[in-house]
């Protein structure tokens, strides 16, 4: 079968899940033609068993990439290796992926994954390469009961466009607002939400076993949310992967240190609390916060799958990925560290205090801009709180005063500064404890938050999160105890930086 229109205006699928049978015929065409390996998959087919006996029957869901209109994989990756082709396809060049996951974590439906084989992001792209010479894609082609069907939504005469527009389709996560080019004709919503239907305990299906993510909800008793049904079981799923491990959650602590330090230190200095020759802004800070940038900077190369690829973020740089903006904050802080300690060594003391002042705003944004790039993962509803950006720039400043409290202590400084390094401690670790409880006890607007919310405080990173709880507890409850705070306070704001990045993961979109 070919494809005739030589000028597409926007190419479409509709998958007819009233025809799908569960073959799997479509998945094993997909790993042929495009060569996927074992353990990933482009697309691959979704079962639910609904109703209970004797009135049962299986429901199937093709799942893939759902190709668009506004998609959050093009506007997040960093150097344009995920782009969107004028005829609507989202494809990708492997040759410029830094294998950075920012696509990953940006799609509402987990539809792309790392080629375990070349370390770069892959997906659904509808076979481009054969619709450009006229081929339907593979999975079309070989479907047997023609449930899968591709045409220009644009083209009056396409079979796509008479379904879309004459029959109730439907397309995954609609409130996310991405506008997909990929409709589905008579699909059950136990297929289509991942979180409507209930998982086996123990995470055993009939021909898979799940991730340790969706077995550790079950365990809660969390899998399902409020569309969830007690005759709607999934029997065959792939592993919901989290994209950011833990080089991402200790990157986020690192950073917070690397601003906090100097942050402080300078803010002290410009209310008069220290002088611009005390050791603390002299060496300290600055020393300090350009050790901890360059373990920031380490830690984000080694999490790429194409480390000697991080260039591309400033040659090949796509402005609206906040992971692009944010390299360049992180090497304009770095460049006025560098200034200022450079100043200090040489004796410019205008130069000195000039770049002091220009860096407490630098520091900031380098404190907070984690948010948007947070935020830019627009399934994952943990991360989509406001107040984030206030939350991560005050924890940078508890961060940076704890960094600098043994110092001042040893430095014997007089008892009224030394009284001012606590309090800031005490201040600081006391508004980042309500603001976590806010975030834990006030309900929450979606069943996905609910449930990576539930999972940080009570499931699988619980423990980090106590941790956190305790180690910042200890500022507000005994600050006169001195420098123990210090690593109370450090140990437990990394302990819930990786609490909170890694729950925001937890809860599969597919």
């Amino acid at each position: 079968m070919s494809v005739d229109s030589p000028e597409v205006g926007r190419w479409v699928k509709v998958l007819d899940q009233t025809r799908c049978i569960g073959c799997h015929a479509c998945s094993a065409a997909c790993k042929s033609e495009n060569e996927v390996p074992l353990g990933v998959n482009r697309t691959y087919v979704k079962s639910v068993d609904v109703g209970e006996f004797p009135v049962a029957r299986r429901a199937f869901q093709v799942t893939r990439c759902n190709q668009c209109t506004d998609a959050p994989c093009v506007i997040a990756c960093p150097t344009r290796a995920m782009y969107k082709r004028p005829d609507g396809i989202v494809d990708f060049d492997k040759s410029i992926c830094i294998g950075c996951k920012a696509c990953m974590a940006a799609c509402p439906y987990d539809a792309i994954f790392i080629n375990p084989e070349d370390h770069s992001a892959e997906k659904c792209n509808m076979c481009a390469h054969r619709l450009d010479v006229g081929l339907e894609p593979a999975c079309v082609t070989v479907c047997p009961t023609e449930a899968i069907l591709v045409g220009d939504l644009e083209d009056p005469s396409a079979k796509v466009t008479e379904l879309i527009y004459r029959h109730p389709v439907v397309v995954r996560r609609p409130e996310k607002e991405t506008a997909p080019g990929v409709f589905y004709l008579g699909a059950h919503q136990a297929t289509l939400d991942p979180l409507a239907a209930r998982r086996p305990d123990g995470g055993l299906y009939a021909w898979a076993t799940q991730g340790p993510n969706d077995v550790q909800l079950v365990a809660a008793g969390h899998s399902a949310g409020p569309t969830s049904s007690a005759a709607a079981l999934v029997s065959y799923d792939v592993p919901h992967r989290a994209p950011w491990g833990w080089r991402v959650s200790l990157y986020t602590w690192t950073k917070s240190v690397a601003a906090g330090l100097l942050m402080v230190a300078i803010a002290l200095t410009l209310f008069g609390v220290n002088g611009w020759n005390d050791a603390l802004t002299r060496w300290v800070a600055p020393v300090g916060s350009l050790v901890f940038l360059a373990i920031t900077g380490v830690l984000l190369t080694w999490d790429l799958k194409h480390p000697f690829r991080f260039y591309l973020i400033f040659t090949r740089h796509q402005w609206r990925s906040w992971l692009v903006r944010g390299g360049f904050m992180l090497a304009g802080y770095g460049g006025i560290l560098s200034v200022y300690l450079l100043a200090v060594i040489f004796g410019v003391g205008w130069l000195q205090r000039l770049s002091g002042i220009i860096a407490v705003p630098s520091a900031v944004v380098t404190a907070y801009y984690t948010a948007f790039l947070f935020a830019q993962a627009k399934a994952r509803d943990l991360w989509q709180s406001a107040l984030l950006p206030i939350h991560l720039t005050l924890q940078s400043v508890l961060a940076g005063a704890a960094g600098l409290l043994p110092f001042s202590l040893a430095a014997g400084y007089a008892p009224h500064r030394t009284f001012v390094a606590i309090t800031i401690v005490m201040a600081a670790a006391a508004v980042h404890m309500l603001l976590v409880w806010a975030e834990v006890a006030l309900p929450h607007v979606t069943a996905h938050a609910e449930l990576a919310i539930h999972e940080m405080v009570w499931g699988r990173f619980a423990p980090f999160f106590w941790v956190g709880i305790g180690g910042v507890a200890v500022a507000v409850a005994a600050p006169w105890i001195g420098w123990p705070v210090v690593p109370c306070v450090l140990i437990g704001l990394l302990a819930h930086e990786h609490a909170y990045v890694q729950a925001g993961q937890s809860v599969p979109l597919a």
